[in-house]
Formats: structure tokens, C-alpha cells, sequence
């Protein structure tokens, strides 16, 4: 992904865009076009994709927190609005 963004970075810069493109590319054996190579460069990286998973992981438990504690949460509101209305009368 960062090469193919320097290597369009430095054809930008330098004004050799219709000149000079990436034809194509070669991974482990896999012969890619132009288009490919350019859908490649946009995924995401290595670390990137670590840091997603890890994200997910550390949602789930939060989430299951969430779930759990809902029902005592709106047990707790209605206690304490009936509290209110009690008070006002």
C-alpha cells in the first residue's frame, strides 16, 4: 500500500504522471494489472488489520457488560422516577 502511494506521490510531484504508470505487479507468483495493483495498495496493512481485530476483541466484553447491566439499569430509572413522582405529591 505505501509504495504504491510514494510511487504516485513522486510521479505527482515530479509531473510525469502520463509518462510514467504502473503497468502491473508480481506477488508470490500472482501476476496482477494496473487495476489490481491499485485495489491492493487500498487494503488495509498488516498492523492495520491487527489493530481492528483487537478493537473487536475488546468491544465483545464491553458490549456483554452492556447486555447484562441494561435490565438492572432500567429497573433503577423506574425506581428512582417513581421516587420523583412520590416526592412531588
Amino acid at each position: 500500500g505505501g509504495t504504491v502511494k510514494s510511487w504516485n506521490s513522486f510521479v505527482k510531484d515530479s509531473g510525469k504522471r502520463e509518462t510514467h504508470t504502473i503497468l502491473g505487479g508480481n506477488i508470490e507468483g500472482t501476476n496482477y494489472d494496473s487495476e489490481g495493483v491499485e485495489a491492493i495498495s487500498k487494503l488495509p496493512s498488516k498492523l492495520e488489520l491487527i489493530a481492528q481485530i483487537a478493537g473487536s476483541i475488546n468491544a465483545v466484553p464491553t458490549k456483554l457488560a452492556r447486555v447484562v447491566k441494561a435490565p438492572g439499569m432500567k429497573v433503577a430509572r423506574a425506581i428512582k422516577l417513581a421516587g420523583e413522582e412520590v416526592n412531588k405529591e
